[in-house]
């Protein structure tokens, strides 16, 4: 493949595979699939997606969702707290153009939503962020739920719409506990529940067991990667994106010099050894990264690579590995069928 290193590398043949096994399983489960763009940040794979039957798209910051808006998606889930003056008039501007929805999990973020939100005649939906094991963002109970569904619903300009989880892997049982006390309570007090977003690519085939959620938003599915592979999501041979390097040296017979450090690569561990799996030696491990060298350890190789030589690299973490390009090279086997801008790449406000 003669393109200059590194690079992206794309394979469609294996990105619609993977589009066309989560739609079906969702269809086949009745969940709506509303997916995370975080992971490919391409406006053309968005429109993909909702084409095969997606409901709309999930963006993580408000520069991502506006640059879908451009590329012609017209419904988006902001499942962050959106604070500030300057977003928050974004976010306005946006909802004038597309169905737009966000979440909170705070009185602070609603009271921003709704002194920047407050035409009765089209509401800003806002789904409640419960924390149910993650540790991240997220009420910590069905009560502080009830509180704050009740803050949103007193203000003219918002509507409650429901809830959302970012949940912990390997939980599915506990998180339908808590998502279903949650929704009975807010029901008993007269407060409907719409929709329950639930979320993550390695629990995704699974999800089903979560029978409250009513949409899931998987990201990495689309091209997956090698902590997915780890988790139990799919098999290397699902990778469809790979980073193309070039070996710069060999200084001893073990040891290899490739040009992806971690301005390519990043440095994000997943639960096997190495910075990525190099599909043409499978026994290397790319031991270290500095920011433009990838050392490799060939010890365990009995063929090793040349000088000169190029190889394809199946990340640790391929969202952050989309971050760091400005193009992908989307391929059919050894061919290059398009060169497209990382639309969305760099848009963290």
């Amino acid at each position: 493949m003669d393109l200059e290193t590194p690079a992206v590398v794309i394979d469609r043949t294996k990105v619609d595979a993977n589009l066309a096994r989560a739609q079906t399983y969702a269809d086949a489960n009745g969940l709506k699939l509303r997916p995370h763009i975080k992971t490919h940040k391409l406006p053309t794979f968005a429109r993909l997606q909702c084409e095969l039957g997606a409901i709309g798209i999930t963006c993580q910051k408000v520069g991502e969702a506006e640059v879908m808006a451009d590329g012609g998606i017209t419904d988006i889930f902001i499942p962050y707290n959106i604070l500030g003056e300057g977003k928050l008039e974004r976010l306005a501007a946006l909802h004038q153009r597309v169905n737009m929805s966000v979440s909170a999990d705070s009185a602070v973020t609603v009271a921003g939503y709704a002194d920047h939100f407050t035409d009765p005649a089209r509401p800003l939906p806002v789904l409640i962020e419960c924390d149910i094991g993650a540790g991240r963002c997220g009420v910590q109970s069905a009560d502080e739920a009830l509180a704050l569904a009740r803050r949103i619903e007193a203000a003219p300009g918002l509507r409650f719409e429901g809830l959302m989880t970012y949940p912990p892997r390997g939980a599915l049982e506990a998180v339908e506990r808590w998502l279903e006390d949650a929704v009975t309570l807010l029901e008993k007090n007269g407060i409907a529940v719409n929709t329950v977003s639930n979320g993550g690519s390695p629990d995704f085939y699974a999800a089903a067991t979560v029978k409250s959620a009513t949409e899931h938003r998987p990201g990495t599915y689309i091209y997956s990667d090698r902590m997915q592979v780890a988790f139990g999501h799919g098999t290397l041979a699902d990778c469809a994106l790979t980073v193309l390097a070039t070996v710069v040296s060999r200084p001893t017979q073990n040891r290899a010099v490739l040009d992806t450090g971690s301005k390519a690569l990043a440095a994000d561990m997943a639960p096997v050894p190495g910075h990525g799996h190099i599909v043409e030696y499978p026994a290397a491990v790319i031991t270290t990264l500095n920011e433009e060298h990838g050392i490799v350890d060939l010890s365990a190789c009995a063929i090793k690579p040349e000088i000169g030589e190029k190889v394809r690299i199946i990340p640790n973490h391929v969202c952050v590995v989309s971050n760091l390009f400005d193009v992908v090279n989307l391929t059919d086997g050894e061919i290059v069928l398009e060169t497209v801008p990382v639309a969305a790449r760099g848009k963290l406000a």
